[in-house]
Protein backbone atom coordinates (compact mmCIF):
# COMPACT_ATOMS: atom_id res chain seq x y z
CA UNK A 1 0.00 0.00 0.00
CA UNK A 2 1.26 3.61 -0.82
CA UNK A 3 2.08 5.73 1.80
CA UNK A 4 0.93 9.39 1.54
CA UNK A 5 2.29 12.32 3.08
CA UNK A 6 -0.07 15.53 3.92
CA UNK A 7 1.16 18.78 5.02
CA UNK A 8 -1.57 20.75 6.82
CA UNK A 9 -1.87 24.36 5.48
CA UNK A 10 -3.74 27.18 7.24
CA UNK A 11 -6.78 28.33 5.15
CA UNK A 12 -6.06 31.72 3.68
CA UNK A 13 -8.16 34.70 4.81
CA UNK A 14 -10.69 36.67 2.83
CA UNK A 15 -10.08 40.06 3.50
CA UNK A 16 -12.63 42.69 2.58
CA UNK A 17 -11.03 45.15 0.29
CA UNK A 18 -10.60 48.35 2.59
CA UNK A 19 -11.58 50.70 -0.28
CA UNK A 20 -14.85 49.54 0.18
CA UNK A 21 -15.17 49.73 3.40
CA UNK A 22 -14.59 53.46 3.38
CA UNK A 23 -16.43 53.91 0.02
CA UNK A 24 -19.55 52.70 3.05
CA UNK A 25 -18.40 54.68 5.39
CA UNK A 26 -18.16 57.67 3.29
CA UNK A 27 -21.41 57.19 1.89
CA UNK A 28 -22.91 56.54 5.05
CA UNK A 29 -21.33 60.04 6.30
CA UNK A 30 -22.69 61.65 3.32
CA UNK A 31 -26.44 60.61 4.11
CA UNK A 32 -26.15 61.56 7.49
CA UNK A 33 -24.71 64.81 7.22
CA UNK A 34 -27.53 66.72 6.47
CA UNK A 35 -29.43 64.92 9.72
CA UNK A 36 -26.89 66.46 11.84
CA UNK A 37 -26.39 69.52 10.03
CA UNK A 38 -29.84 70.69 10.92
CA UNK A 39 -29.61 70.00 14.68
CA UNK A 40 -26.12 72.66 14.04
CA UNK A 41 -27.72 75.59 15.50
CA UNK A 42 -25.34 78.68 15.04
CA UNK A 43 -25.32 82.44 16.45
CA UNK A 44 -24.40 84.64 13.98
CA UNK A 45 -23.73 87.97 15.41
CA UNK A 46 -23.92 91.36 13.15
CA UNK A 47 -22.47 94.57 13.94
CA UNK A 48 -24.99 97.31 11.81
CA UNK A 49 -23.80 100.86 11.85
CA UNK A 50 -26.14 103.27 11.63
CA UNK A 51 -25.78 106.80 10.24
CA UNK A 52 -26.70 109.48 12.87
CA UNK A 53 -27.76 107.07 15.22
CA UNK A 54 -29.06 108.13 18.77
CA UNK A 55 -26.92 107.85 21.04
CA UNK A 56 -29.76 106.05 23.49
CA UNK A 57 -29.90 103.70 20.99
CA UNK A 58 -25.88 102.75 20.45
CA UNK A 59 -24.70 99.15 21.95
CA UNK A 60 -28.85 98.35 21.40
CA UNK A 61 -28.72 94.42 20.94
CA UNK A 62 -31.30 92.85 19.08
CA UNK A 63 -32.12 88.75 18.50
CA UNK A 64 -33.79 87.28 16.27
CA UNK A 65 -35.36 83.76 15.20
CA UNK A 66 -37.56 82.64 12.86
CA UNK A 67 -39.30 79.35 11.74
CA UNK A 68 -38.91 77.14 14.39
CA UNK A 69 -41.60 74.62 13.01
CA UNK A 70 -42.16 72.73 16.22
CA UNK A 71 -42.83 69.08 15.40
CA UNK A 72 -41.97 65.59 15.73
CA UNK A 73 -38.52 66.36 14.28
CA UNK A 74 -38.10 69.51 16.66
CA UNK A 75 -38.91 68.15 19.82
CA UNK A 76 -39.92 70.21 23.04
CA UNK A 77 -36.56 69.71 24.69
CA UNK A 78 -34.81 71.88 21.70
CA UNK A 79 -37.73 74.41 22.33
CA UNK A 80 -36.24 74.76 25.43
CA UNK A 81 -32.13 75.12 24.37
CA UNK A 82 -33.67 77.43 21.54
CA UNK A 83 -35.17 79.57 24.13
CA UNK A 84 -32.02 79.44 26.54
CA UNK A 85 -29.64 80.34 23.71
CA UNK A 86 -31.32 83.26 22.95
CA UNK A 87 -31.71 83.96 26.46
CA UNK A 88 -28.48 83.66 27.04
CA UNK A 89 -27.85 86.65 23.93
CA UNK A 90 -28.66 89.22 26.94
CA UNK A 91 -30.80 91.08 24.35
CA UNK A 92 -32.43 94.21 24.81
CA UNK A 93 -35.05 92.99 22.11
CA UNK A 94 -35.89 89.67 21.01
CA UNK A 95 -38.14 89.42 17.44
CA UNK A 96 -39.31 85.61 16.49
CA UNK A 97 -40.44 85.81 12.65
CA UNK A 98 -43.25 83.09 12.79
CA UNK A 99 -44.14 79.85 11.70
CA UNK A 100 -43.46 78.56 15.39
CA UNK A 101 -44.94 75.23 14.97
CA UNK A 102 -46.70 73.17 11.72
CA UNK A 103 -50.26 75.00 12.06
CA UNK A 104 -52.24 77.38 13.73
CA UNK A 105 -53.33 74.80 16.42
CA UNK A 106 -49.97 73.64 17.40
CA UNK A 107 -48.37 77.18 16.48
CA UNK A 108 -51.21 78.09 19.91
CA UNK A 109 -49.91 74.87 21.98
CA UNK A 110 -45.86 76.41 21.38
CA UNK A 111 -46.87 79.50 23.32
CA UNK A 112 -48.66 77.38 25.90
CA UNK A 113 -45.39 75.19 26.76
CA UNK A 114 -42.84 77.26 25.33
CA UNK A 115 -40.16 78.33 28.40
CA UNK A 116 -40.28 82.23 28.82
CA UNK A 117 -38.03 84.34 26.80
CA UNK A 118 -36.59 87.59 28.27
CA UNK A 119 -35.62 90.93 27.07
CA UNK A 120 -35.47 94.35 28.73
CA UNK A 121 -37.45 96.02 26.30
CA UNK A 122 -39.84 93.70 25.15
CA UNK A 123 -40.57 90.32 22.84
CA UNK A 124 -42.19 90.69 20.00
CA UNK A 125 -43.58 88.25 17.26
CA UNK A 126 -44.85 88.09 13.92
CA UNK A 127 -47.03 85.15 12.24
CA UNK A 128 -46.14 82.85 9.04
CA UNK A 129 -47.94 81.00 6.97
CA UNK A 130 -47.86 78.03 9.28
CA UNK A 131 -49.44 80.27 11.98
CA UNK A 132 -51.79 81.23 9.73
CA UNK A 133 -53.99 77.70 8.69
CA UNK A 134 -57.50 77.56 9.32
CA UNK A 135 -59.93 78.10 11.14
CA UNK A 136 -59.70 81.94 10.81
CA UNK A 137 -60.80 82.22 14.65
CA UNK A 138 -57.41 81.10 15.86
CA UNK A 139 -55.93 84.04 14.92
CA UNK A 140 -57.54 85.51 18.17
CA UNK A 141 -56.77 82.94 20.13
CA UNK A 142 -53.30 82.63 19.13
CA UNK A 143 -52.38 86.22 19.61
CA UNK A 144 -53.96 85.87 23.08
CA UNK A 145 -51.80 83.30 23.85
CA UNK A 146 -48.99 85.18 22.80
CA UNK A 147 -49.53 87.78 25.20
CA UNK A 148 -50.27 85.64 27.79
CA UNK A 149 -46.87 84.10 27.21
CA UNK A 150 -44.71 87.28 27.16
CA UNK A 151 -44.58 87.82 23.51
CA UNK A 152 -46.42 91.04 21.76
CA UNK A 153 -47.92 89.87 17.87
CA UNK A 154 -47.02 92.21 15.80
CA UNK A 155 -50.38 92.19 12.87
CA UNK A 156 -50.43 95.17 10.67
CA UNK A 157 -48.97 97.24 14.00
CA UNK A 158 -46.41 99.20 15.67
CA UNK A 159 -44.92 99.41 18.68
CA UNK A 160 -43.26 102.64 20.47
CA UNK A 161 -40.55 101.82 23.26
CA UNK A 162 -38.91 104.95 24.87
CA UNK A 163 -34.84 105.08 25.82
CA UNK A 164 -33.81 107.60 27.57
CA UNK A 165 -35.19 110.59 25.32
CA UNK A 166 -35.07 108.59 22.12
CA UNK A 167 -38.25 106.51 21.14
CA UNK A 168 -37.38 103.21 18.87
CA UNK A 169 -40.16 101.44 17.20
CA UNK A 170 -40.73 97.78 16.18
CA UNK A 171 -43.14 97.21 13.08
CA UNK A 172 -44.96 94.03 11.62
CA UNK A 173 -47.47 93.17 9.42
CA UNK A 174 -49.59 89.78 9.26
CA UNK A 175 -48.43 86.71 7.31
CA UNK A 176 -47.95 87.42 3.14
CA UNK A 177 -49.53 84.13 2.03
CA UNK A 178 -52.27 83.19 4.67
CA UNK A 179 -53.31 86.67 5.90
CA UNK A 180 -53.44 89.85 5.38
CA UNK A 181 -50.48 92.54 5.36
CA UNK A 182 -50.86 95.95 5.17
CA UNK A 183 -47.30 97.33 4.80
CA UNK A 184 -48.79 100.35 3.96
CA UNK A 185 -50.68 101.19 6.58
CA UNK A 186 -48.00 100.28 9.01
CA UNK A 187 -45.31 102.55 7.07
CA UNK A 188 -47.79 105.53 7.47
CA UNK A 189 -47.78 105.23 11.13
CA UNK A 190 -43.79 105.96 11.60
CA UNK A 191 -41.72 108.95 10.02
CA UNK A 192 -38.65 109.39 8.25
CA UNK A 193 -36.53 109.96 10.81
CA UNK A 194 -38.14 107.44 13.50
CA UNK A 195 -35.71 103.98 13.56
CA UNK A 196 -37.84 101.74 12.62
CA UNK A 197 -37.12 97.87 12.94
CA UNK A 198 -39.66 95.96 10.58
CA UNK A 199 -40.46 92.52 10.67
CA UNK A 200 -42.28 90.33 8.43
CA UNK A 201 -42.21 86.73 8.03
CA UNK A 202 -41.09 86.23 3.87
CA UNK A 203 -38.92 88.30 1.59
CA UNK A 204 -41.93 88.41 -0.59
CA UNK A 205 -43.08 91.11 1.13
CA UNK A 206 -40.29 93.29 -0.16
CA UNK A 207 -41.79 95.03 -3.39
CA UNK A 208 -44.71 96.25 -1.06
CA UNK A 209 -42.42 97.29 1.74
CA UNK A 210 -40.63 99.25 -0.89
CA UNK A 211 -42.96 100.85 -2.56
CA UNK A 212 -44.67 102.35 0.65
CA UNK A 213 -44.23 105.21 2.54
CA UNK A 214 -44.04 106.72 5.97
CA UNK A 215 -46.49 109.70 7.50
CA UNK A 216 -44.69 112.59 5.96
CA UNK A 217 -44.00 110.79 2.60
CA UNK A 218 -40.33 109.28 2.43
CA UNK A 219 -40.17 105.52 1.25
CA UNK A 220 -37.08 105.45 3.67
CA UNK A 221 -39.31 104.43 6.30
CA UNK A 222 -37.50 101.56 8.01
CA UNK A 223 -33.98 101.08 9.28
CA UNK A 224 -33.75 97.33 9.85
CA UNK A 225 -35.97 94.55 8.23
CA UNK A 226 -35.85 91.34 9.45
CA UNK A 227 -37.42 88.07 7.23
CA UNK A 228 -37.15 84.17 7.32
CA UNK A 229 -39.54 81.96 5.59
CA UNK A 230 -36.41 80.33 2.69
CA UNK A 231 -34.76 78.52 5.28
CA UNK A 232 -32.18 79.72 3.13
CA UNK A 233 -32.92 77.04 0.62
CA UNK A 234 -32.69 74.00 3.67
CA UNK A 235 -30.61 72.48 1.15
CA UNK A 236 -29.09 74.96 -1.10
CA UNK A 237 -26.28 73.66 -3.49
CA UNK A 238 -24.74 76.89 -5.48
CA UNK A 239 -28.39 78.55 -5.10
CA UNK A 240 -30.02 75.39 -6.25
CA UNK A 241 -32.91 74.28 -3.75
CA UNK A 242 -35.08 71.16 -4.33
CA UNK A 243 -37.78 72.72 -1.84
CA UNK A 244 -39.37 74.77 -4.02
CA UNK A 245 -41.87 76.29 -1.67
CA UNK A 246 -39.00 78.13 -0.25
CA UNK A 247 -37.82 80.35 -3.31
CA UNK A 248 -38.68 83.34 -3.14
CA UNK A 249 -40.95 84.94 -5.39
CA UNK A 250 -38.79 87.83 -5.53
CA UNK A 251 -35.80 86.02 -6.38
CA UNK A 252 -32.82 84.23 -5.31
CA UNK A 253 -30.96 87.33 -4.38
CA UNK A 254 -33.24 86.99 -1.13
CA UNK A 255 -33.09 83.73 -0.12
CA UNK A 256 -30.44 83.96 2.61
CA UNK A 257 -28.07 86.64 4.23
CA UNK A 258 -27.77 90.45 4.64
CA UNK A 259 -28.78 92.99 1.65
CA UNK A 260 -28.98 96.66 1.74
CA UNK A 261 -31.80 98.58 0.22
CA UNK A 262 -33.43 102.28 0.04
CA UNK A 263 -30.37 103.17 2.34
CA UNK A 264 -31.84 100.45 4.92
CA UNK A 265 -30.62 96.56 6.45
CA UNK A 266 -32.24 93.28 5.17
CA UNK A 267 -31.34 90.58 6.75
CA UNK A 268 -33.53 87.20 5.79
CA UNK A 269 -32.44 84.40 7.86
CA UNK A 270 -32.05 80.69 7.40
CA UNK A 271 -34.28 79.91 10.48
CA UNK A 272 -34.05 77.67 12.81
CA UNK A 273 -36.59 74.13 12.03
CA UNK A 274 -36.82 72.49 9.39
CA UNK A 275 -39.73 72.11 6.39
CA UNK A 276 -40.73 68.75 5.03
CA UNK A 277 -37.45 66.43 5.65
CA UNK A 278 -35.88 67.34 9.04
CA UNK A 279 -32.19 67.98 6.87
CA UNK A 280 -30.45 71.07 5.92
CA UNK A 281 -26.94 71.18 3.42
CA UNK A 282 -24.90 74.50 3.50
CA UNK A 283 -27.95 76.06 5.08
CA UNK A 284 -27.28 75.44 8.97
CA UNK A 285 -29.45 76.84 11.51
CA UNK A 286 -28.94 80.27 12.79
CA UNK A 287 -30.18 83.12 15.28
CA UNK A 288 -28.92 86.50 15.30
CA UNK A 289 -27.58 88.91 17.51
CA UNK A 290 -27.44 92.24 16.21
CA UNK A 291 -25.80 95.65 17.73
CA UNK A 292 -26.47 98.60 16.64
CA UNK A 293 -23.54 101.24 15.99
CA UNK A 294 -23.38 104.81 15.35
CA UNK A 295 -22.18 105.66 12.10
Amino acid sequence: MAKYQYKYRRPQRRHFPIKWVLLVLAALAVLAYPFLEARMLTVEEHTLYVTDLPANLRNLRIAYATDIHKSAWFSQSRVSDLINTLNNLSADIIILGGDYATDSDSAIEFFRTAPALHARLGVFGVLGNHDRTEPESNLSVLMAEMKNYGCLPLVNTVSRMKLGQTYIYVAGVDDYYNGRPDVEGVAAQVSSDDFVIFAGHTPDLMPSVLAAKSSDGDNHWFDLALFGHTHGGQINILGYTPFKSLLPEVGSRYMSGWLEENRAAVLVSNGVGTSGLPVRLFAPPQVHLITLKSR
